[in-house]
């Protein structure tokens, strides 16, 4: 019943962002059998380098056990790695089917948010992706917490589901305004809101990806957020707010080197950086992308 679950949850999240998808690609004008390529041409290599890198980062738990490798079902598929494998079977798909991959890119980043929400519970499922142990009994309940391994931890796997979500309504709401701006800035807009979840809530978790004293997500999520918030600083020619962006570089580089606190104040300044960049996008501001 575990491999089941685990596989249905992350079975239900790709065919709720396929079926979205396939709904967006009529709005916008795009063929309609595109979605269906992506995912036999996506998800695949997603599967894959999803896998590969949490291998990577977790090698010591496969050196003596290759075949390990193979079970995927005992959990170990990072989202990171099937963000690259995904993106790579998109850039393939663009190509044989001559389509902007900035307008694919923008078709696919809400429905990956949908289908991150959905299949973080397969976490769930299979006991994993939980944060530190809950000792207040006033906070041993679900959602607040989850029960695992004998004690009670913080819901990070549910903390991320309803982060990736509420990215999912606010993109799907916003992409025909961002679109108008040029290809891409949704895509953009994904990188930035997963990334600021994932900054605080991976900081909570007990199971992070190492790579010595750095957890490799968290120091991954710090710096798409930087890089695609410079990039559409510099489509839109906005430097007004690129202070608070430097800023938040500054706080980063610190959290990494010196203090993982350091992440809070770097969290809350990019936070009050992508207000800046919403409230151009809303108001109109900025000037629109060639």
């Amino acid at each position: 019943m575990r491999l089941n679950l685990y596989g249905l949850a992350i079975a239900l999240g790709i065919l709720a962002a396929v079926l979205y998808m396939a709904r967006e690609a009529k709005r916008s004008g795009l063929p309609k059998d595109l979605p269906l390529d992506f995912a036999l041409w996506a998800v695949p290599l997603a599967v894959v380098f999803s896998r590969l890198y949490y291998v990577a980062f977790t090698w010591d738990r496969y050196r003596g056990d290759l075949m390990g490798v193979l079970r995927v079902w005992e959990g170990g598929l990072a989202i990171y790695g099937g963000v690259i494998g995904g993106a790579l079977g998109a850039f393939l798909l663009s190509k044989r089917r001559r389509v902007p991959f900035s307008a694919l890119a923008d078709l696919v980043a809400p429905g990956l948010l949908l289908a991150q929400a959905i299949g973080r519970w397969g976490n769930f499922f299979n006991g994993e992706a939980y944060g530190y142990a809950v000792t207040n009994p006033a906070l041993q309940f679900f959602p607040a917490a989850v029960f695992a391994d004998g004690r009670w931890h913080l819901a990070t796997f549910f903390y991320e589901s309803v982060w990736n979500l509420a990215g999912f309504l606010l993109l799907s709401r916003l992409s025909p305004r961002l679109k108008t701006r040029g290809g891409g800035f949704v895509f953009l807009w994904y990188l930035l809101w997963y990334g600021l979840g994932r900054v605080v809530i991976e900081g909570l978790r007990t199971d992070s990806l190492m790579w010595g004293a750095l957890r490799v997500s968290q120091a991954l999520s710090a710096a798409l957020v930087l890089a695609a918030g410079v990039a559409m600083a510099l489509r839109l020619k906005v430097p007004t707010t690129m202070l608070l962006l430097l800023l938040s570089l500054l706080f980063v580089i610190l959290g990494a080197a010196l203090n993982p606190w350091a992440y809070l104040p770097a969290w809350l300044s990019a936070a009050a950086y992508a207000a800046c960049l919403l409230r151009v996008f809303l108001k109109g501001g900025g000037e629109a992308a060639a």
